[in-house]
């Protein structure tokens, strides 16, 4: 659950701190669990919803338009998708900002859809779109200009 916490908050020292309260939540809840569905989903469901909180109260999930790049959207993405690893994919990804890596996060890796991840950031399924959509901007930007300086 380390390194779903690491992809949310971005930073080791408060996703051990998540991963904790998560933890703390899980045994406490443990009695709730009916058996129905796999067991690492449920706990899944409680270290995204403890992140989540996190985020909420450091109010890191305003949706911000502050990445220029994201309107720069690159089209042929797919040879240099080939010449990055997943560390430094994921590098990536924890090095999005909140919003964008929330959202992506939840969509992309967790397999929510807009209407979940709406529901759950009291955000529009508009915005959610709009945040997944910069946020594969963003990151195909970087993927850019990290295969230039290889």
């Amino acid at each position: 659950m380390f390194p779903l916490c690491i992809r949310y908050v971005g930073e080791r020292d408060t996703a051990e701190d998540i991963l904790q309260d998560g933890f703390v939540t899980l045994f406490s809840r443990l009695d709730s669990f009916k058996g129905h569905g796999s067991f690492e989903g449920w706990a899944r469901k409680i270290f995204v919803n403890t992140a989540l909180m996190y985020l909420r109260k450091k109010d890191a999930l305003k949706m911000s338009d502050e990445i220029e790049t994201a309107r720069n959207l690159s089209t042929d993405i797919t040879s240099q998708m080939q010449n990055i690893g997943y560390k430094e994919l994921m590098g990536l990804i924890t090095s999005l900002p909140p919003g964008f890596r929330t959202v992506f996060n939840m969509y992309v890796i967790e397999g929510y859809s807009h209407k979940e991840i709406a529901d759950m950031l009291n955000i529009t399924e508009t915005t959610s779109r709009t945040q997944l959509s910069r946020a594969r901007a963003w990151l195909q930007n970087k993927i850019k200009e990290n295969s230039k300086d290889a």
